[in-house]
Formats: C-alpha cells, structure tokens, sequence
C-alpha cells in the first residue's frame, strides 16, 4: 500500500465520499493527484444491504475511482463519538497517510453520523500537529502531520457552498461510481425497504444539483465545498 496521498477523503459510511466528491476525485486522479479514501464505519446499520455487501461494493467504487487505497477505522454506525480514542485512532490514519489536503462530510446533515464525522475530522486533524500527542504505527513512533487545508462536501442539505469545482467532464464518471452501490440506491425492480436515498428523486437530485450549481457559474456541472478555514490564492486574477 503506498502511504503518503496527496488528497485524503473521509466519509462516516461507504458511499459518502462518492456522492459528495465524486466528481472532483476522479478528476484529481486524472491530473495525476494520489487520492486515499478511507471510511469511519461499514455502514452496517443502514436500511438496505449489510456490511459484506457494502464492502463489497465500496472497494468496487474504488477500483473504478483509481484511489490507491480504501481504509475503514471500523467505528459504530451511528453511535460513534468524537471521544479521545477515536480521535488517536485518526489521527494515526492521518499521520500514516500524510495527506495535504482532507474531504470530509458536511457539518451540517440529515444523518446524525455526518456531522459528527466533520467535528471528529477536524478535531483529529488539529491534534495530529501536536508532538506530544504519541501514536505508533506497527511499533514504530509516528511523525505528526497535519493537512493544509480540510474541506467540506455538501450532502442532503443544501448548504452554501464557499467554492465549486468544475466537474462538467466527470459528472457521468460520479454516477457510475454511485452507481456501484446497488444494495442503496434507487433500482426499479425492487420496492422494499425504500429509504430516503433509495428515491428515484434522490438518484436524480445528484445530477441535478451538480447542474445547478453549474448553472451558477457557467459551466456544465459543479461540485460544492466548505472550507474549514478562509482559502488562500496569490492573485485575484486566479478566481474564474
């Protein structure tokens, strides 16, 4: 497993991170960025499917993604805390794979395990730059790291985004990874279990919120962040 990434994505469930970031990781990975994806439960509380289906399906998506790796910190679905225990267990995911930049889930959601997993993400992410704060890797002492930037996806709600990434080339590419997840989301031959994902309404909002938010600045297809603290550029002639 190659260790250090440039881009670390971070969801609470499998298929978080596909159907905030999608997107913009395919698209990174293209331009040449190495993306980890790594997940803080297996999603074993959800309605439909169950933890083998999901991993299943998740290491799926990867492959298609091109992510060098999938990790899982194997956290309880839904009753996970932001505690000290499972902030060291991050924070030497983080130190492992020493990303410069982190995506997590939004700090506002829906699904009570989204927010929790951003204040846990950004709690972990602070405390990795601390020296004193030990963890080990294979009994050997790691190196603190702490990532330049940490962003937000944007998920059920519709939160204001702060920047948008321009995914007019890689909308279809998204679908076919959410589309890898067959046990959660809408399929017309089967009508168990519906769930709020499981809508055909749902499936489509993801397209058809990457098109508005496209719409806005003028381009065919957009993906929404939030940024954890205020971006930095060099020249106002770099905003598009």
């Amino acid at each position: 497993m190659s260790e250090k990434v440039d881009i670390l994505a971070i969801g609470a469930h499998p298929d978080d991170i596909e159907l905030g970031c999608g997107g913009t990781l395919i698209k990174e990975i293209e331009m040449g960025k190495k993306v980890g994806l790594l997940d803080l439960t297996q999603g074993e509380l959800g309605t439909r499917g169950n933890k083998e289906i999901r991993k299943n399906e998740a290491e799926l998506s990867k492959n298609e993604m091109g992510a060098v790796f999938r990790d899982n910190l194997f956290l309880d679905d839904c009753f996970f805390e932001n505690n000290r225990d499972n902030q060291i267990q991050l924070i030497s995911k983080i130190r492992r794979y020493r990303p410069e930049i982190i995506i997590c889930n939004a700090p506002d959601d829906r699904h009570i395990d989204h927010q929790k997993a951003a204040k846990l993400v950004i709690d972990a992410c602070f405390l990795s730059g601390l020296k004193k704060i030990k963890t080990s890797l294979e009994g050997n002492l790691q190196d603190v790291w702490r990532p330049m930037n940490v962003y937000h996806y944007i998920q059920w709600k519709n939160l204001e985004p702060d920047f948008l990434v321009n995914i007019s080339d890689y909308l279809n590419k998204k679908l076919i990874l959410i589309n890898c997840y067959k046990s959660q989301f809408f399929n017309p031959k089967e009508s168990n279990d519906n769930t709020p994902i499981s809508t055909k309404n749902f499936l489509d909002s993801i397209t058809y919120r990457a098109r508005d938010l496209g719409r806005l600045v003028g381009v065919e297809a957009a993906e929404g962040f939030i940024a954890s603290r205020f971006p930095l550029i060099n020249s106002i002639t770099e905003l598009k």
